[in-house]
C-alpha cells in the first residue's frame, strides 16, 4: 500500500501554536502540503449520492459545533490509498448527552485499514480511530445530572466503538449492538445522532466526519452511552484497545457464541481481536482452545493468551488438523477473525455437528462467503455475525476482567507509536508486523 510520511498542510504550518507542533514540522522527513481547500471543493460540486449537499448545510453548522476558543490536531482520511494528514480543528463541542474527551490513547485496527485502503466505503475526510482512553474535559449544555455524576472532569474513561443512542427500539431492549442510529447516521453518514459532524477545519471551518468517535485526535466528543470509567490502576495506553479488539471478543463470545465451560473453541486469525478471542476463551473456561494463523511469531504468542493448541494453515490444513484435535468432531464453536472467504469457509467446515461458526472479520464490501448448504441443514451448523459487544453493560465488565488481570492487557499489546506515526502505524498493520495490537500515544 506504500503509505507516506503524514502530511501537514502549508496553511496549518503557518496558524500551529504550540512548541511540540512546531517543533515536529521542523523535520526534515515532513512533506508540506495545501490540499485541503481543493479536496472540499470538489466533493460540495458532487452532490450525486447527497454527501455534497450535506456539505453545503454543515458550513452552517459549524457555527454551533465547534467551541469559541482552542483548537486541536486530529488524524485525516482523504481518500483511498493516500497518505493521512495530521490537521488543525476548531476545539469540538459536546451536546446533550455528550462528553468532550482529552485523549490519551486510540488502538489501530483492520477497520480503521479497510476504510484507509478503499474497501469499505466512508464519508470523507474523516478523523479514523475509534478505541480510545481519555480524559473528560467538558460536558454537553443540557446533559443528564445522573450522567454529570457518573463521569465528572477529570475522569479516566474507555470508549467503545458502537456507540449507542440509547432510545431506538434495539437500545431500549439493551442490544446495544445493533443501535439503529449508529449504523444510521455513523456508520452510514459519518456523524453523531442529529445528522451532524463535531470536527471543523481550523484552516476553513469546513466539516470533516468521524468514524465512530473520530479517536485519532487529540480531543474528541463521544455520546456518554459508549463511556465507562477507567480506574487509575489501569494504564491509558494498554487499555485503549478494551473499546474494539476486547469489546469485539467479548460480544462473539458471550453473546454469539455463548461459550461454556468445558466449550472447544478455534479461533482463525490471530491479531489484535483474535488474541482477544483467546484470552475471552480462556476465562470462560473454554477446554482445546486452538489457535490458526499462517505467521508463526503470532502462533507463538498465542500461546501467552491462552491457546492449547495451534496451527499453522500455511503448513498443515486447518480444517483435517482442527478434527484430529478434536477426536474427528470439530469444536464446538469456531471464530472467523480476518473477514476472507477461505476463513469463512474453514471456519464453517471447522465446527462440529450443531456447533457454531461465529463471524467477526470484517471483508472488502461485496465479498462473498461460501458454506455447504446441506450440511448447514442436515446438520444444524449455526453461522453467526458478530459486530461487537454491548457498550453499556459489558464495557464495565471488560475494564473489570482487566482490572482483576483476568485479561492481560500488557501483552495484548505489542506496539506503541507516537501520534504523528499513524501513517507508520497503518502501514505495519497492513504489513503483518503487529503481532497484537498497537496502540497510538496521544499524551
Amino acid at each position: 500500500m506504500g503509505f507516506a510520511p503524514i502530511i501537514r498542510s502549508s496553511i496549518a504550518r503557518k496558524l500551529l501554536l504550540s512548541s511540540r507542533t512546531n517543533s515536529s514540522m521542523l523535520s526534515s522527513s515532513w512533506v508540506l502540503t495545501d490540499r485541503s481547500r481543493s479536496l472540499f471543493d470538489l466533493a460540495a460540486n458532487d452532490s450525486s449520492d447527497g454527501i455534497g449537499q450535506n456539505r453545503r448545510s454543515f458550513s452552517s453548522m459549524a457555527g454551533y459545533n465547534v467551541s469559541s476558543g482552542g483548537y486541536m490536531s486530529g488524524t485525516v482520511f482523504w481518500e483511498p490509498n493516500k497518505p493521512l494528514t495530521i490537521e488543525e480543528f476548531h476545539m469540538p463541542r459536546p451536546k446533550a448527552g455528550e462528553l468532550l474527551i482529552k485523549t490519551k490513547g486510540c488502538g489501530v485496527c483492520h477497520s480503521d485499514l479497510h476504510v484507509i485502503k478503499g474497501e469499505i466505503p466512508f464519508s470523507s475526510p474523516c478523523v479514523i480511530g475509534h478505541e480510545i482512553t481519555g480524559e473528560v474535559v467538558e460536558h454537553g449544555p443540557l446533559t443528564d445530572g445522573k450522567i454529570i455524576q457518573r463521569f465528572p472532569i477529570g475522569s479516566q474513561v474507555v470508549g467503545a466503538f458502537i456507540m449507542p443512542c440509547g432510545n431506538c427500539s434495539y437500545c431500549s431492549k439493551g442490544h446495544d449492538d445493533l443501535c439503529e442510529d449508529f449504523f444510521a447516521y455513523n456508520r452510514a453518514k459519518g456523524t453523531l445522532y442529529d445528522g451532524e459532524t463535531r470536527l471543523f477545519l481550523r484552516s476553513s471551518r469546513k466539516p470533516v466526519y468521524m468514524y465512530s468517535m473520530g479517536g485519532l485526535a487529540e480531543y474528541c466528543v463521544v455520546p456518554a452511552n459508549a463511556l465507562a470509567i477507567l480506574p487509575s490502576s489501569l494504564p491509558y495506553t494498554e487499555s485503549a484497545i478494551l473499546g474494539c479488539a476486547v469489546f469485539t471478543a467479548y460480544g462473539a463470545m458471550a453473546h454469539a457464541a455463548e461459550v461454556r465451560p468445558g466449550n472447544s473453541v478455534a479461533v482463525i486469525g490471530i491479531g489484535g481481536v483474535g488474541s482477544s478471542c483467546l484470552q475471552i476463551a480462556r476465562a470462560f473456561g473454554a477446554s482445546d482452545i486452538i489457535a490458526v494463523d499462517v505467521q508463526n511469531d503470532k502462533l507463538q504468542k498465542a500461546k501467552t493468551f491462552g491457546a492449547t493448541h495451534t496451527i499453522n494453515a500455511k503448513q498443515e490444513d486447518a480444517v483435517e488438523r482442527i478434527r484430529e484435535i478434536t477426536g474427528g468432531m470439530g469444536v464446538d464453536i469456531a471464530v472467523e477473525a480476518l473477514g476472507r472467504p477461505q476463513t469463512f469457509s474453514q471456519c464453517t467446515q471447522s465446527v462440529k455437528d450443531g456447533g457454531k461458526a461465529v463471524m467477526i472479520g470484517l471483508s472488502q464490501a461485496g465479498a462473498v462467503g461460501e458454506v455447504d448448504i446441506n450440511r448447514l441443514v442436515r446438520r444444524k451448523i449455526q453461522v453467526i455475525g458478530s459486530y461487537g459487544a454491548r457498550a453499556r453493560q459489558d464495557l464495565p465488565k471488560l475494564v473489570r476482567l482487566a482490572e482483576t488481570g483476568i485479561f492481560n492487557l500488557t501483552d495484548a499489546v505489542s506496539r506503541k507509536y507516537k501520534f504523528e506515526e499513524g501513517n507508520q502505524a497503518f502501514q505495519d498493520l497492513n504489513q503483518g508486523s503487529i503481532v497484537s495490537r498497537g496502540v497510538v500515544e496521544i499524551m
